[in-house]
């Protein structure tokens, strides 16, 4: 459980508050994961029909989400899970340019891969906050 509430100061922009404030924001990561996902998804798509315009736009929009995520990492509080998800956004966005240079199939199902897997590890984070907090379900 300790993980789980390290990977919530992972992304901190400052203190939090309130449980609502950390439920807010455990939403927000979890739909940049959602669109992430999305995106290469339509990336796969677009390689797949040689819609190579549309493929360099999912790819672009996965790529800024990307940097999103990392940009939000507090490497002080986070300690060395945010140093390591620091790594993988790295390694991320350098995959992302050779899918978009190659249209490398492989190396985008890889990208999918990695991410669903820390997606999944976000999922489990509501049921690990205190009772009392907001709901983060819709």
């Amino acid at each position: 459980m300790r993980v789980h509430f390290k990977a919530l100061e992972s992304y901190s922009t400052g203190s939090t508050a309130t449980q609502a404030a950390v439920a807010n924001r455990v939403e927000l990561i979890q739909m940049l994961f959602d669109g992430l996902i999305d995106s290469l998804s339509a990336a796969r798509g677009h390689i797949e029909h040689n819609a190579i315009e549309q493929k360099s736009k999912s790819l672009a929009r996965a790529g800024r989400i990307v940097v999103g995520l990392q940009a939000a990492l507090d490497l002080d509080k986070g300690g060395e899970l945010a140093a390591n998800l620091n790594e993988l956004y790295g390694y991320v966005l350098r995959r992302l340019l050779h899918v978009n240079a190659y249209n490398d199939l492989q190396t985008l199902k890889e990208i999918h891969g990695l991410i669903t897997e820390v997606r999944e590890a976000w999922r489990q984070v509501p049921a690990l906050l205190p009772a009392g907090s907001p709901s983060l379900q819709h």
